[in-house]
Parts: structure tokens; C-alpha cells; sequence
């Protein structure tokens, strides 16, 4: 369960090609209360395969009353970049009025934000925050080549040698061991990219002693070790088993089959949507950042909103009991 989100009409009123298959979108909103603040991201409805679909893109700086977004095309998407990429200026769709998980501080002496890949869209308008805050910042960007790097000309302009980039066609990469040993102790590291990076950050700002409160990050999902396939879930309990198609998350087919789920952040992050694994048929593709090494290697529990099984049956136990949410303890709450 979540919060009743806000939607608002929205109408595509530009399209750009900031990199090699990035579109940014922008669209113009009804009724669109605020700006907002750098890391925020809306909802947007999709259409994939005929059907509705909802998905969740980080918003960049725009003027007053308009959202703008960029969209990598994956080969492996579920369908969402797919859609996005099919839009033109005049089309109509609904997005939400967009929310932040992925706050600045605004506390630190020294911002390093690290960027992978189309990773660099809540980068990008930190970025543009702290400078216009006259902020000590040093961002480091890499991607696949320089042609894949959306907005690095930009971002060259804002930050000059703040601005550190890497190209892994060129044989580059980023030491993020001497980037944290080279951060002051009060200084923050803001982290938005594969699975991997992510996890070898997270894993080297432990090692390193410094507190976990320092160190935010944002996955985006197109973060598995394996490609898409379909599966079944069966949830004994609720005697189903549910099909998830190549193009759908777990918890979106468990929802749409009635079956009750506890989430929130939709990215793998909160832990909300984590469910218990009974047993499995074939290897879990845990696409997580809240669970640890450890815990995704043990494949008791997994995310049901990006973590998958490749291919078999996974049955699990949601947890959630509608006779113990209805008894006086709140849904949000119910455990098994």
C-alpha cells in the first residue's frame, strides 16, 4: 500500500536527443503546484503492450508549470522507455506531482557525485543546485562512450574541471576507492547508476569507516544480471499462482491479481515490498540496494518490485494478512 499519489494532465511540448538513445521529454502540467527539489521524480502513465502501466522517471530542472525527463532506451526495458520514446509534441498522458527520496543535505563541506550512464539525471540537477549555492562539488561521469554521456557539454560549461568524465569504449574508468579517500570527513558522496557500482560504493564507503549517512544513492532499473524472462509466482497462502510476463514486475502482477502488497519507492531501495522465498525452480535475479551481499546470496527474501526469478517458479510468502490488517493492527504494518 502507499499514498494516494497526485496526478496531474500533462501534454509533451518539446523532445530533445541529449545523447546516443537518450530522449528528454518535457511536458507541460495542469496545475502543477511547485518547483521542485534536485533527486525528485514523478510517475508517468505508460501504455506497453496495449495495456496501462505506470512509471517512475527522474525529473530535471524546467521552467515553472512543466516536467521534463530523460529516458534511456534499453534493450531490456519492460516496455516503459519503449513508450517514451514513441511520444511527440501534442501527445497527452498523466504524470505525479513529483516527490524526492534522494535529498541533499545540504549539510556537507564537499558534495562528490558519481553518475553511470543515464545515472546522471538526478546528478545532473544536483549539480546545477549546488553550484548556483556556490558549493565545493566535484562530479565524476562515466558511461559506455562519450556519445552516451547526456549532458556532459552542459555540465563542462557549469563546472569546468570539476567535471571529471570516462569512457569505458576508451578504456577508462572511475577509482571510486581514491575518490571516498580523497573526500574531507565532513564531505557527502551522491551516487546514481548500475547495480554494481552502487554495490562496490556502498561496500568501499563501509570499509573506509566513514558514516552511512554520507553516502545516498538511486538505482535505476535496468540492473539485472540477466535478461528479462517470464515466470510464476505461487503464493500458497492466498492459493495462486500468478504469471509475470518479461515486461512486468512481480509486484505489478501480484497487484493486478488481487493479491494485497505492501510498497512504496517502486526502485528497490525502501525494502517495503520484500517477500519472504519458500523455495525456487531457478536463480533470483536480485536487482535490490536495500538488501546486503549476504542476504541476496541466502535468496530468503527478495524485492518484488525489481528483483525477478529467471525463468521456473519462485513461491513466496507476501507476509501481508488481510483477517490481521482488518483485526486493529494497521494494513501498513500486518505481518505473517
Amino acid at each position: 500500500m502507499r499514498s494516494k499519489l497526485e496526478w496531474r494532465a500533462a501534454r509533451v511540448i518539446a523532445i530533445e536527443t541529449p545523447a546516443e538513445d537518450v530522449r528528454a521529454v518535457t511536458f507541460a502540467v495542469d496545475g502543477l503546484r511547485s518547483l521542485f527539489d534536485p533527486g525528485s521524480h514523478t510517475n508517468i502513465k505508460v501504455t506497453i503492450g496495449g495495456s496501462p502501466a505506470i512509471r517512475t522517471y527522474t525529473v530535471l530542472p524546467s521552467e515553472p508549470g512543466t516536467l521534463k525527463i530523460a529516458v534511456k532506451l534499453h534493450p531490456n526495458s519492460r516496455g516503459g522507455s519503449a513508450f517514451i520514446w514513441t511520444l511527440k509534441p501534442g501527445d497527452t498522458t498523466e504524470v505525479t506531482e513529483p516527490e524526492n527520496r534522494f535529498e541533499l543535505s545540504w549539510r556537507a563541506s564537499h558534495y562528490l557525485l558519481v553518475a553511470g550512464g543515464i545515472g546522471i539525471t538526478p546528478i545532473y540537477g544536483m549539480a546545477h543546485a549546488l553550484a548556483a549555492r556556490g558549493q565545493s562539488i566535484r562530479l565524476i561521469y562515466g558511461a559506455r562512450s562519450r556519445e552516451q554521456m547526456a549532458f556532459a557539454e552542459e555540465l563542462r560549461d557549469l563546472l569546468g574541471d570539476r567535471l571529471q568524465t570516462f569512457a569505458q569504449a576508451e578504456g577508462q574508468a572511475f577509482d571510486l576507492a581514491a575518490e571516498f579517500e580523497r573526500l574531507p570527513p565532513e564531505g557527502e558522496a551522491y551516487l546514481c547508476g548500475p547495480h554494481g557500482m552502487l554495490e562496490a560504493a556502498r561496500n568501499l564507503w563501509r570499509a573506509s569507516g566513514r558514516p552511512m549517512s554520507r553516502l545516498r544513492f538511486e538505482v535505476f532499473g535496468d540492473s539485472g544480471r540477466f535478461a528479462e524472462q517470464a515466470f510464476t509466482v505461487a503464493v500458497p497462502h492466498r492459493g495462486r499462482s500468478v504469471e509475470v510476463r518479461a515486461d512486468q514486475t512481480m509486484l505489478d502482477a501480484l497487484i493486478e491479481a488481487g493479491i494485497d502488497m505492501i510498497y512504496d519507492c517502486r526502485r528497490g531501495e525502501c525494502g517495503l515490498c520484500a517477500v519472504n522465498v519458500i523455495e525456487t525452480s531457478a536463480p533470483i535475479d536480485h536487482r535490490d540496494v536495500f538488501f546486503s551481499d549476504e542476504e541476496r546470496h541466502e535468496d530468503v527474501k527478495m524485492c518484488a518490485c525489481v528483483s525477478r526469478a529467471v525463468g521456473g517458479c519462485v513461491t513466496i510468502d507476501t507476509g501481508y494478512r488481510r483477517d490481521t490488517a482488518t483485526s486493529g493492527q494497521p494494513a501498513s504494518m500486518a505481518t505473517a
